[in-house]
């Protein structure tokens, strides 16, 4: 029975940092109108990244959209080194979905701005 539960209890630990690693790359956005999952799949202490999976959700129609997308960061001084985290930037055709690191949702289609909304970071 003891080497049940040491063993069960091994299990949990090593189970344990991966699960807490993968839940720290998801972040919610809820907006008046919109919840919006983000998973970074880069690993983890990446400044950047091109791989973010957005995952977002219409709250009045149930209609849901996923897409892939990346980090945006403003440059330091040296124009190459990323600096300050913007946010966001996910590209479906001719629409962008840019949600910033104040929680905003922003979707525009060219220079036309179809949706801005701000959001609670859950």
């Amino acid at each position: 029975m003891r080497t049940l539960l040491g063993h069960n209890l091994l299990i949990l630990l090593l189970i344990l940092p991966s699960q807490s690693m993968a839940e720290s790359q998801s972040l919610k956005l809820v907006t008046k109108s919109y919840t919006v999952i983000l998973k970074s799949l880069c690993e983890e202490g990446e400044v950047t990244c091109d791989q973010v999976e957005y995952q977002g959700k219409s709250h009045k129609s149930g209609a849901s959209i996923t897409l892939m997308g990346k980090t945006v960061h403003s440059l330091c001084a040296d124009k190459l080194t990323p600096c300050r985290f913007l946010g966001y930037e996910f590209i479906n055709g001719d629409v962008n979905y840019t949600v910033t690191d104040s929680g905003v949702l922003r979707v525009t289609q060219g220079d036309k701005l179809l949706l801005q909304q701000q959001g609670e970071w859950q």
